[in-house]
């Protein structure tokens, strides 16, 4: 994923393993059910709080964007059990800020619709 490139609030029904391979850090937004925002930096320095895998949990609406200052990240993602397009749910904008509205100004940036 390049600078200025994100992928775009969505849930689905499994868990999602996250690896990071090279490159510069991407961070991983995720909403809970709850609607606690957890920040997953990716990346390879564990001192700067980065990690090389992170796991976003099923159901849970989440979004990424390369890190503040980087290039690019190169990741890939594991999907357990299998992923299924019938089980792919791309956020609503309005819908989803209204359900969180404390995380409002994210979700409008990273949301298509």
């Amino acid at each position: 994923m390049a600078r200025g490139q994100f992928s775009a609030f969505h849930r689905i029904a499994a868990d999602e393993l996250w690896h990071f391979y090279y490159g510069d850090p991407l961070v991983v937004y995720e909403i809970s059910h709850s609607g606690r925002l957890v920040t997953h930096r990716l990346g390879a320095d564990p001192a700067k709080g980065e990690s090389f895998q992170t796991v976003v949990k099923a159901g849970s609406w989440f979004a990424s964007e390369p890190a503040q200052g980087s290039e690019y990240g190169l990741v890939g993602c594991t999907v357990a059990p299998g992923f299924d397009f019938a089980d792919f749910e791309l956020a609503e904008r309005e819908g989803l800020v209204q359900q969180y509205p404390e995380h409002g100004e994210l979700i409008r940036r990273l949301t298509r619709v």
